[in-house]
């Protein structure tokens, strides 16, 4: 897990080791480790690193890497399956001076070229350099677990891992107003139309499963997508054999994510998906340290849940309670290491939880994250599951389902509406479209002339995806609009305190096989995810398997928006916001309005946000 960064141009005067440096040191969080620069013989290409060490950690494994006498490599992440891969590439006559991923990475890219992408098992974001053919190329993992951020124009193609490192060349740093009416209005932090766009103008993101390959001759980026995930075929797999595939893989995905030269350790917040990750580990009597934030008092704690865990396997697990002045004082620091909003001071339990982990001197952690999406674990998704049904004509099905929703007390969305948006999915998907799109144009303390100054962008950004299936909403939420911005978050509160995160429910072929399976191995029997429920049942104690609430990592955010000392800084952030044009002066009359941290209208807090952000 590193740092990358890159300079290419035809202008040699601005490839230099000190825009490298720049780019590299202000990133050091990131690679604590080492640094490396190279620039190659023309003057043309200049590639920068700062390293975490954690495979291979002799010199061999430093960066950038050559290969060959052909090669040079960037690279940030880690691919799990290289030992297999080292060894068919062996096979194949290549030989290996380190022990290190990133050199099978460059002997795979010589042998395959893109088509070695298909063979990765991995989170990676990386940059390589074909001297013989004067040719760069980039790529980014299936999901986006690691960002990969570029800039470019006439002079020059840029890039790095976070875009603190383009601005600190010189890079203007200006807010998309867009990106941000967006935001604010709608609470969307990406634009499901376009994936390169960030909130920044003219600094893109090379979008998740997409590589990009850029040439000097036409001096432009060009971009392909390498990997979708099928979504329309449905195998015919009994659920007893369903079950153990599904268990197969989650297995293999997390013994690959324990190579480690490093100590590693796991999140463990209660729920089922990290509870599952550790199990996982005693299965096979590997017992790492834990970490877990904790909220004593507040009605969503999950620390007797945790302690379940603890108790069923005997690990050793480590605590930490965050708090409003903790967040007070952490604020601007974790908006510079994110860059761009977020939903909520949930990612603050978060980033609390890696600082833990460096205190414990742990430098990987593995984490649940991508489960809800692939399998359906939010309560979110049982009306398009109820909508599958009642569009196939499965009433009796669908009956059966909501009674024993109602029954566990599971609530979720359902009334006349559903039934028409079940046989009229185009409809109902434009409907809701001119639904954000109305919330964004009105929002009561969104300046007006904020708003018509976007004249022309006022769809941009908006976006609903036609609801057929489940598996169309899930898709929809891997692959374009929910599941990358809390990679995002994951990747840059890992990194702020020099941590690894790593997560085997994002093998690609365990979600591509999720993918296969009937909606009712997802929901079924009142149950949301009750393919993992029925993998992980007698091996998680009941309280954990059979749990009927869902709490998304979740603080105490309504009660510390109470408190007169986050109020104040939010009443700070509003004022900014009128001052920039932004809100209406009404809004400082607005009496704040506290939210938990998943409410849908949650607008005090993004104003907090926006105002830190710019």
């Amino acid at each position: 897990m590193c740092a990358i960064a890159g300079i290419l141009s035809n202008n040699t005067s601005l490839v230099n080791e000190l825009q490298l440096k720049k780019m590299t040191e202000s990133m050091i969080h990131r690679g604590p480790d080492a640094e490396g620069h190279w620039i190659n013989s023309g003057g043309t290409v200049g590639l920068g690193h700062r390293r975490l060490a954690i495979l291979d950690l002799s010199e061999a494994a430093a960066q950038p890497m050559h290969y060959l006498n052909r090669y040079t490599i960037n690279f940030n992440g880690e691919i799990y399956n290289y030992i297999e891969l080292k060894e068919i590439l062996f096979n194949k006559g290549y030989r290996f001076k380190s022990k290190s991923d990133t050199e099978v990475i460059l002997a795979a890219y010589d042998c395959w070229k893109e088509d070695c992408l298909q063979e990765f098992d991995g989170m990676f974001a990386f940059a390589i350099w074909d001297n013989k053919e004067q040719q760069f190329f980039a790529a980014r993992d299936r999901f986006g677990e690691k960002p990969f951020y570029y800039f470019e124009d006439d002079r020059q193609f840029v890039f790095s891992s976070e875009m603190k490192a383009l601005w600190a060349i010189g890079i203007e740093k200006k807010p998309d107003n867009k990106m941000i009416l967006n935001y604010l209005a709608l609470g969307h932090v990406q634009n499901a139309n376009d994936k390169e766009q960030t909130f920044f103008e003219n600094i893109y993101s090379l979008p998740p499963a997409h590589y990009l390959t850029f040439s000097f001759s036409a001096f432009k980026s060009q971009i392909h997508t390498y990997w979708k995930v099928e979504t329309e075929y449905i195998s015919p797999i009994s659920a007893t054999d369903a079950t153990e595939k599904f268990t197969e893989l989650f297995t293999t995905s997390v013994k690959r994510r324990l190579r480690s030269d490093v100590p590693l350790g796991t999140s463990l917040s209660g729920g089922l998906d990290s509870s599952s990750i550790t199990a996982a580990l005693s299965a096979e009597a590997i017992r790492l340290q834990s970490f877990s934030a904790v909220f004593p008092g507040f009605d969503k704690d999950e620390s007797r849940y945790i302690q379940a865990v603890v108790n069923k396997f005997g690990i050793q697990n480590h605590q930490v309670t965050p708090t409003v002045d903790g967040l007070i004082k952490d604020f601007e620091t974790i908006c510079y290491h994110q860059e761009e909003p977020f939903q909520s001071s949930s990612i603050y339990a978060q980033y609390k939880v890696f600082g833990l982990a460096k205190q414990h001197e742990v430098k990987v952690l593995l984490d649940g994250q991508g489960a809800d999406e692939t399998l359906a674990g939010y309560h979110k998704y049982i009306h398009w599951y109820l909508q599958q049904l009642v569009s196939r004509f499965k009433f009796g099905t669908a009956a059966k389902e909501q009674k024993i929703f109602r029954k566990n007390n599971i609530t979720y969305s359902w009334n006349l509406n559903n039934y028409v948006a079940a046989f009229f999915a185009p409809h109902t998907a434009l409907w809701l479209e001119k639904r954000e799109y109305k919330k964004a144009v009105t929002q009561s303390d969104i300046n007006s002339d904020f708003v018509h100054s976007l004249r022309g962008r006022e769809w941009e950004g908006i976006h609903k995806p036609i609801i057929t299936k489940l598996n169309d909403i899930l898709n929809f939420n891997t692959s374009t609009l929910g599941l990358e911005e809390l990679l995002r978050f994951a990747d840059r509160n890992s990194m702020a305190h020099g941590r690894e995160v790593r997560l085997p429910f994002l093998n690609h072929e365990l979600v591509q096989f999720l993918f296969t399976l009937p909606a009712q191995y997802k929901i079924h029997d009142g149950w949301t995810k009750w393919l993992l429920r029925k993998a992980m049942d007698k091996k998680l104690p009941d309280e954990i398997v059979w749990r009927k609430d869902k709490v998304g990592y979740e603080p105490p955010q309504k009660q510390w928006m109470q408190q007169p000392a986050l109020q104040d800084y939010i009443q700070e952030a509003k004022q900014q916001l009128v001052n920039r044009g932004i809100l209406n002066t009404t809004v400082l009359n607005k009496k704040i309005i506290p939210e938990a941290a998943h409410e849908a209208n949650n607008h005090d807090w993004r104003y907090l946000c926006v105002a830190a952000i710019l």
